[in-house]
């Protein structure tokens, strides 16, 4: 049987390769070639990890190919974050790269090359039917894999799905794989090691505005732009009291942040959520589910009306911003989820 597993160049993906050469399966390794724009004063590491995943690919003796989605990746994943920010949402690409890219782009074009399967390394598992959460709860990623297609979980190997973190690496250092110590890519896909203001900041026009305080109306700061903060934000507030200040609220057409000191603040804690483009999968009804707000967040209580778009937590959450995801499970099973209005 072929599979065609996407490597990104790290340790997870690699370890895969082995994996699934392990269990019979023949291997063609690809690398997504989703983004090459270097940002001033940040190179864009596309390069380097081509070249970590070809030498993986060489040392583990499997076929190599590079599948070219830049074109297609600007339109679904990045211009739609940029709309979104522009809107004063905080979006995840990242999300929105596994609906689009790897798991429709990449599994249509492995499937037209001759794929009977595909293969990710991602921390998740499947069944063959429902996506289900990883062995290693720190690093499981239903979360950001919560959108993609039943089709394509039928069709899905997670090889590290059942292995811890440690397991990975140290497998790795076993058989002498050059990335067995690459450090992991941090924050947005596609940003790399670049700051998110920095990258924002080469696509949207932004300019100075007032940061008030929620309860008085008093102007407390200056930001260089709204877009650029999130909802509970504390750090690089820059001001001048120098007191712990939270952001509760914007106003992206007056370009104002609103903040408050106080944590109870209404506008931070809410017990109820409007989500859009929901995804239920298993024909689940949303009733006495467990949610989870953001990536590692525990996981609560909650219920969903499909009726109202309306997801009500057992308790009151922090912090529930606009653009980002609320992913909804049952036990094991990760049965989709939604966006925050």
């Amino acid at each position: 049987m072929k599979v065609f597993l996407g490597m990104s160049g790290g340790v997870d993906s690699a370890v895969s390769a082995y994996l699934l050469q392990q269990q019979g399966y023949e291997v063609i390794g690809v690398y997504m070639k989703n983004w090459s724009k270097n940002l001033p004063g940040m190179k864009c590491p596309w390069a380097e990890d081509l070249a970590d995943a070809k030498r993986v690919a060489v040392k583990l003796g499997i076929d190599f190919r590079v599948f070219d989605f830049e074109k297609e990746y600007k339109q679904k994943v990045v211009d739609y974050m940029l709309a979104e920010y522009k809107k004063g949402n905080t979006p995840n690409p990242d999300i929105m790269c596994n609906q689009e890219i790897k798991f429709k782009l990449f599994a249509e074009t492995a499937f037209e090359q001759g794929a009977d399967m595909i293969a990710t390394g991602h921390y998740a598992c499947t069944d063959g039917k429902h996506l289900l959460r990883a062995r290693d709860e720190n690093k499981d990623q239903t979360y950001f894999l919560y959108r993609i297609s039943e089709d394509a979980i039928s069709k899905t190997i997670f090889p590290v799905g059942k292995m811890y973190k440690p397991e990975v690496k140290a497998l790795a250092e076993k058989l002498g794989l050059a990335v067995a110590h690459k450090s992991e890519s941090m924050g947005v896909c596609f940003v790399g090691e670049a700051n998110m203001r920095d990258f924002l900041g080469e696509f949207i026009e932004t300019k100075p505005g007032e940061i008030r305080e929620l309860e008085t109306d008093n102007v407390l700061g200056i930001h260089d732009g709204a877009i650029y903060y999130t909802l509970g934000q504390r750090h690089g507030l820059n001001l001048k009291d120098g007191l712990p200040y939270y952001v509760v609220k914007k106003d992206i057409e007056k370009n104002i942040v609103y903040v408050s000191r106080n944590l109870n603040s209404l506008s931070l804690w809410k017990k109820q959520v409007e989500l859009q483009d929901v995804i239920l999968r298993d024909g689940d009804d949303g009733h006495n589910i467990e949610a989870r707000i953001r990536h590692r967040a525990p996981l609560v209580s909650a219920d969903y009306d499909a009726e109202k778009h309306i997801l009500t937590f057992a308790d009151e959450q922090k912090s529930l911003t606009p653009g980002q995801s609320v992913v909804f499970y049952r036990g094991n099973i990760c049965l989709g989820g939604g966006i925050i209005c």
